[in-house]
């Protein structure tokens, strides 16, 4: 009789998994540079220079991009790593940090 492989997941499984991630979301503004967006997100995720760069596009042109999904304890971190980050030292109007929020990723 097969035995499943201990590491392989059923879909219910994945599912379960699925309900329980939460995605990072950074709101756009007009106060932080694509150079400051780009280096908070490779220093605080991880993220090579090409994901980051595209990630900084998409919050300027849709005004708000998912940079990580993860547990919620996890994404809570990446928020509050975003929401510390301090201002962009490249423009004088910049006086703190930029804003983000989790939210549960909805399966469709």
């Amino acid at each position: 009789m097969p035995v499943d492989a201990p590491d392989q997941k059923t879909e219910s499984d994945i599912l379960t998994e699925a309900e329980n991630l939460w995605q990072v979301v950074l709101l756009d503004d007009d106060d932080h540079s694509y150079d400051y967006v780009i280096e908070m997100l490779m220093e605080l995720f991880n993220h090579p220079v090409e994901l980051a760069f595209q990630m900084a596009c998409d919050v300027d042109r849709y005004k708000r991009v998912i940079v990580d999904v993860d547990t919620k304890e996890k994404a809570i971190i990446g928020r509050d790593g975003i929401k510390a980050y301090g201002p962009d030292k490249r423009m004088k109007r910049s006086q703190g940090s930029m804003a983000a929020v989790i939210e549960p990723v909805e399966l469709s």
